[in-house]
């Protein structure tokens, strides 16, 4: 069966050439010599593809050439041609056409090396050129010495598994430490033999993600990953490569990395399957729309750094390489239109043993580190946030200068602006009285062209844009940027950037609080642009907009006027206390079918999840009041969001945390929806399996009350919590499409008991155990229980009814029961019907709308309402409208 022909990938002058240099060799042959070469030329060449011999049998010198030209691509056609005029006795022929080949392709004077023999050259350069890591603007040291293991947790895990928080250890089966097995686990098969093409590595700022990528090309170098499958791998960090100007080809981008320009590229492309491309940062990349929408397909088409870079992602280039793309957690959805079939990976920081290794690593003296790690510990919420290991950096660089001062820390931090913000206090405390003046100006410019790069979009700097702010040799350049330098056309061309994205985006927030005397600046400068510009929760904005609002705290406004000796302005805290209670006007991310009364997500079949969906905008929001840690100013900003609808939140440990806290802030009214959200941690997977055999080796649901009470916290249960603090004011809290399993609906039931302001609970929609609804019920019967409303619908019929229907003779606050779209077989019917009569039943409103019910059922239901006229039952066919027929009602 004949091979499909590889794809042209070059035009224009070369595949000229390859032509006429092809063509000048054959016809130098006898018809003899011409011959044989056609029949050798049957034997398969590279990569296993070989031109059909129906093309071959009566093909002259000319049909030979163009065969070769178009089957193979230039260079592979004048490499087959070489080695095969060899085999066919024309080495003379052979020869001439090599040196032909580098006089006019321009691949260098001497002998060129072969892909095999290159491999060799390749990695040894590599190795030399990543085994240094310069570490945050200060000394380099060896990548093998500085490298921390991260925890890295494959999308393949179960899916009922959550993200790590914090502060929790790895359990086996869960994240793994990036070690060579895990890196080499990436692009592993799955069951049915196919390895996935495209992995992202994907987490928040500043987690360690372009360290992990370099470790794994200097693993590969060092002969440790990716043996047999990857020849060449190469580093592209995206942001740098978008702000080059000019254009330049796949082809010119490899041979950038390679030692010398006698590098074989074409030969390297004729195989795009046994290449590697790290993409590092790729959600730099701009929005598919414009001019820069269509993606490069040649690899020798010299185009935009977005087009190159776009055609990788989308496979247009090179569709069989191996891609490793870096972006931080918010941006895969944003993405997902041009990855082709991704395998996804979560990078989720340090372990509580690899901080305490990091420590260690840092400071290099022993007893020091000790000393410092120790102080951390203690500090429970310091620690958990050294989980990311640039926050870790800078906690060790302040510990550092506080012990050469012999100082210690005398303040506890709470979030990572509190932790950015005290690693600058800490250089300007540091520095000599005299130079404070001169350091707080020259961190104003800092921030300044922080800022400026931002809303650019632009993370390299230019010497001269240093030298207009007065910038260039100054101690705020060593601290906080790298120099970098870059080849040009006619010289390098040195650049700067951030230590840390991260930390440019920290010091653009900064900058919005220290303008001057607090006169508003225009609106291509005020913080105006920053939140009404472009705060989508997948925008280049958001960590910046996060910031501002973490400094907008009490506190951290008071920390900044101590240090920079400056008054901040109230105007920007009003003007963002405004931006979010305008959110609540028609928020952009919150559709249309979680608004009240609207028919969407509650009347349909549980949807399957969809992978790469946007992060949900509310919670966006929710975190930037997080962020302030101010009581006061996250009840007022909340006043203008009364629900919070949260859809298709994969929660983990820190979006509970955010969530929590803002309940425990919710102002009166608040609402709470939680639409077809993950809300199971990864522990609580095989302790729920070997619950579920215990319960059936005891059997019955006596079993099943012993063993609930063993249950672990569920990832829930701060939130839960926080309903019951005295200060929450959470009126309504509805889940529906979520898997609720026991641990969820036994911290339910005991914040139901406690909860002060909550009067409505929803249950729409979910999966619900015999034994969580039996939970549920409990915590509904409390005497103190306040709760007035319960909406319950469920996919399937249900025993545990039983238990929600028996409420109704205990609950003295329960007055509406909705169980519109539930199964109620007619034993069900009945003994609800015993339950409405009993004299300890207040019920008012009983709802039964699109519930199928037999007509002795509808009886039984007619002589509850002649018995207690004052309770309301609604059903088309006790309001006197025909029973709609089978087929259309829904059962779920």
């Amino acid at each position: 069966m004949d091979q499909p022909e590889a794809p042209c990938s070059s035009t224009g002058p070369r595949l000229a050439v390859a032509r006429e240099l092809l063509l000048a060799a054959l016809e130098e042959l006898s018809q003899e010599q011409l011959k044989r070469f056609r029949h050798k030329l049957r034997d398969v060449g590279p990569d296993g593809r070989s031109i059909p011999w129906g093309r071959l049998e009566r093909a002259d010198a000319v049909d030979l050439a163009e065969q070769l030209a178009q089957f193979y691509g230039p260079e592979p056609a004048l490499e087959v041609a070489r080695k095969t005029l060899k085999r066919a006795d024309a080495r003379d022929v052979a020869a001439q056409l090599q040196e032909q080949r580098l006089q006019r392709l321009g691949l260098g004077s001497g002998t060129l090396l072969s892909v095999s023999e290159y491999k060799k050259k390749y990695r040894e350069h590599v190795l030399q050129l990543h085994a240094r890591v310069k570490e945050r603007n200060a000394r380099s040291v060896k990548i093998t010495k500085r490298f921390t293991k991260l925890l890295i947790a494959p999308e393949s895990a179960a899916p009922e598994e959550e993200a790590l928080g914090p502060a929790e250890e790895p359990e086996p089966g869960r994240a793994r430490r990036s070690d060579t097995h895990t890196f080499n686990r990436l692009f592993r098969r799955d069951e049915e033999g196919r390895r996935p093409l495209t992995v992202v590595l994907q987490g928040p700022a500043g987690i360690g993600k372009t360290m992990a990528a370099k470790k794994i090309l200097y693993d590969w170098a060092a002969g440790k990953l990716y043996q047999g499958q990857v020849d060449f791998a190469f580093f592209l960090p995206c942001g740098e490569l978008l702000e080059r100007p000019g254009t330049r080809s796949l082809a010119d981008l490899i041979l950038d990395q390679c030692p010398d320009r006698g590098a074989p590229v074409p030969q390297m492309l004729a195989q795009p399957q046994r290449l590697l491309f790290i993409l590092d940062g790729a959600d730099e990349l701009p929005a598919l729309g414009g001019p820069e929408a269509a993606p490069c397909t040649d690899p020798f088409e010299a185009a935009s750094g977005a087009r190159v870079l776009g055609g990788l992602l989308s496979k247009a280039l090179l569709p069989t390489a191996l891609l490793l793309v870096t972006t931080r957690a918010a941006a895969p959805g944003r993405l997902q239109g041009r990855l082709c079939s991704p395998q996804c990976a979560e990078v989720r920081g340090f372990s509580d043993k690899d901080k305490k290794k990091y420590f260690y690593k840092f400071f290099r003296d022993e007893r020091r580190a000790e000393r410092a790690y120790r102080f951390v510990k203690e500090n429970e919420t310091l620690f958990a946030l050294c989980f990311v290991p640039f926050v870790c950096w800078i906690v060790c660089t302040v510990l550092r200068q506080q012990l050469e001062l012999g100082r210690d820390l005398s303040r506890t931090s709470k979030t990572t602006t509190s932790v950015y913000l005290l690693f600058i206090t800490s250089v300007l405390s540091s520095a000599p009285v005299a130079d404070g003046p001169r350091l707080q100006g020259d961190l104003r410019n800092l921030c300044r062209l922080a800022r400026e790069g931002v809303l650019g979009r632009r993370a390299q700097f230019a010497e001269k844009e240093l030298e207009q702010l007065e910038l260039r040799g100054s101690k705020v350049q060593t601290l906080f940027l790298s120099k970098k330098e870059l080849p040009g056309v006619l010289e390098t061309e040195v650049t700067y950037q951030f230590i840390d994205q991260s930390f440019q985006e920290f010091l653009a927030a900064l900058s919005y609080l220290l303008e001057d005397g607090g006169v508003p600046r225009t609106a291509a400068g005020g913080v105006g642009t920053l939140l009404r510009g472009d705060a989508q929760p997948h925008s280049h904005l958001v960590l910046t907009t996060r910031f501002l609002f973490g400094l907008l705290s009490a506190e951290r406004m008071r920390d900044i006027e101590r240090h920079f000796g400056c008054m901040v302005s109230e105007r920007v805290k009003q003007e963002a206390l405004r931006w979010v209670q305008g959110q609540g006007q028609g928020c952009p991310g919150v559709a249309p079918e979680v608004t009240e009364g609207a028919k969407g997500l509650e009347d349909t079949e549980e949807p399957e999840e969809e992978e790469g969906e946007e992060p949900n905008y509310p919670l966006e929001l929710l975190y930037c009041l997080y962020e302030t840690q101010e009581d006061a100013f996250v009840r007022q900003a909340l006043c203008g969001l009364p629900e919070l609808a949260l859809q298709r939140v994969r929660f983990c440990r820190m979006d509970v945390a955010v969530l929590s806290y803002c309940v425990r802030c919710c102002p009166a009214g608040q609402a709470l929806r939680l639409i077809s959200c993950r809300l199971v941690a990864a522990q609580e997977k095989k302790k729920k399996s070997l619950g579920k055999r215990l319960q059936a080796s005891l059997g019955g649901s006596s079993s099943s009350r012993g063993t609930t009470k063993q249950l672990p916290a569920s990832l829930l249960h701060p939130l839960f919590q926080a309903m019951t603090d005295p200060l929450c004011h959470l009126s309504s809290l509805t889940l529906s499409h979520c898997k609720l399993p026991d641990a969820v609906c036994r911290d339910l039931s005991e914040a139901l008991r406690a909860a002060p302001a909550l009067t409505e609970l929803g249950l729409l929609h979910n999966r619900l155990s015999e034994a969580g609804l039996r939970m549920l019920s409990e915590g509904l019967a409390w005497p103190q229980c306040r709760v007035q409303t319960v909406r319950v619908q469920l996919p399937d019929p249900q025993r545990g009814l039983q238990y929600l229907v028996s409420v109704l003779r205990q609950s003295p606050a329960l007055t509406t029961l909705d169980l519109s779209g539930c199964q109620l077989p007619a034993p069900m019917v009945t003994y609800l019907c015993a339950v409405l009569q009993h004299q300890g039943c207040g019920l008012q409103t009983l709802s039964l709308a699109s519930v199928e019910l037999s007509e002795q059922s509808l009886q039984e239901l007619q002589a509850v309402k002649r018995a207690k006229p004052d309770l309301v039952i609604t059903h088309p066919a006790l309001d006197g409208h025909p029973q709609p027929p089978k087929e259309l009602i829904s059962t779920f």
